[in-house]
This record gives structure tokens, sequence and C-alpha cells, in this order.
């Protein structure tokens, strides 16, 4: 696997980085592999057939039918399929919706009514929605977790704590997420930014909330995350 690449080497530019993510039921091969990857559409993705793991912005998931993954405008992530393949359903993502991973009930009425509506299937995932947040199977997805809980986490103390060395833990994070868990944290940060920036908050203050070491450390991430600046970002989400 090549080196994984810090946050400000990812660019909307790359045409095998930014995805556009058209609705309906997809099917996926086994044994194959998406690369880390962009949306800027937010959506969800309902697990109807088979299983695969999902590495990205918000952790490492490990689904099967029936489970949901819900995606934010600008997250990333990576997706490797097991060697049964998977049938997996995408819809638009309801406005506020409540959690990241969960699970329905009936995933194949979602999809029979998707094929007629796909705004009354998302109101539909809604209703059906239950939060699941099952225990992190392995040490990176135990890093990614904290590190999204606390993106000020040292991770020198972090691997003392779980009697790990820090060079292993960069190599091995990486070898799963496709990303080193120092630039793991930095878009953790730029994640909350991008959560807060419709506030009346200043920018400098914003960065000092956000952990940046000034506006111009939020500026240059946010861009490298989105290719937007924060005002630009900030004016998109007042006009939308």
């Amino acid at each position: 696997m090549p080196a994984a690449p810090g946050l400000n080497e990812v660019h909307l530019s790359c045409p095998d980085c930014l995805r556009h993510v058209p609705s309906g039921r997809f099917g996926h091969a086994s044994g194959e592999c998406l690369p880390r990857h962009l949306h800027r559409e937010a959506f969800a993705t309902v697990v109807l057939e088979g299983s695969y793991e999902e590495a990205g912005d918000t952790g490492l998931h490990r689904v099967r039918a029936g489970d949901v993954v819900a995606h934010r405008p600008w997250e990333r992530h990576l997706d490797r399929f097991g060697s049964g393949g998977a049938q997996v359903l995408v819809l638009p993502l309801p406005p506020a919706f409540p959690g990241t991973h969960g699970r329905v009930a009936d995933p194949d009425a979602l999809a029979r009514l998707a094929e007629r509506d796909l705004a009354e299937a998302g109101q539909a995932l809604l209703a059906q929605w239950r939060a699941d947040a099952p225990s992190p199977p392995d040490w990176p997805a135990l890093l990614a977790r904290d590190l999204l809980a606390d993106p000020s986490l040292l991770l020198s103390e972090w691997s003392r704590r779980h009697g790990l060395h820090p060079g292993s833990v960069s190599r091995g994070f990486a070898q799963v997420f496709e990303l080193s868990p120092r630039a793991y944290r930095l878009q953790a940060r730029g994640h909350h930014a991008l959560r807060t920036l419709d506030t009346a908050t200043s920018l400098a203050e914003l960065a000092q909330r956000c952990g940046f070491a000034d506006q111009a450390h939020l500026h240059r991430t946010l861009r490298a995350m989105t290719g937007l600046t924060p005002r630009q970002l900030r004016e998109a989400a007042a006009n939308a």
C-alpha cells in the first residue's frame, strides 16, 4: 500500500478523490476496494446484503445487512468489501439526521420505497433509524474514536497507555485509514470547525476553539479539505 497522504496532499482537483453520490441501489463485487475518497454531498448508505468495512472521517465501521452509515458533506472514507461483496441503498441524508452508525428494521422495504420516491424513503429511514455504536474491534478503531472525541489527544500518551510503540501506531493506523494519526487528528479539528462555521463567532475565535494554531492554520486546513476558504464556506451555508 502506498504511503498515506497528509491532509494538504489531498485536493478536490484529483478526479479519483472526489466522487459524486447518485441515489439508488448498487452492488459491490467480492474483494472490491474503493480507495480513500471525498464526497461533497450528504448521504446515507443502507446495507441490503453482504458486509464491508468503511474507514473514514467518522471512524471504522464494520457493517452488515440492516446497518446504516450516515455521511455529512466533505467527509472522506475508503471501503473494503469482503468475499461476499455487498448490495447497498444510497439515499440523500435527511436534514438534522441524528447519528452516524445505526440500524433499520426493514432495509428491503426502504429499497422498494426508494424505487418510487427517494424523499419518502429518506423520511422512512429517519423513522426506522435506531442508533448503534458497537465497541471498537481493535486499536486503530479505538484510536480513531478517541481522536474524534478529543482532537487534542497526545499520540505519545495514547500509545504509552495502550502499551504500543508510537511508530507502530502510526504505521498500523495508516494501513487501515490511508491517513496518519496526526493528519486524522487535524481533519477531526477541521470537521469540528465545519460544523460550527454558521455561528456568529469570528474566524479567529473559531480557530482557537477548534484547536488550530491561528486563523491562517484554520484557513489552510479547510481549504485543503474542501477547496473553499472558511469565508466561502460560511457564505455558502448562509445562502443554502
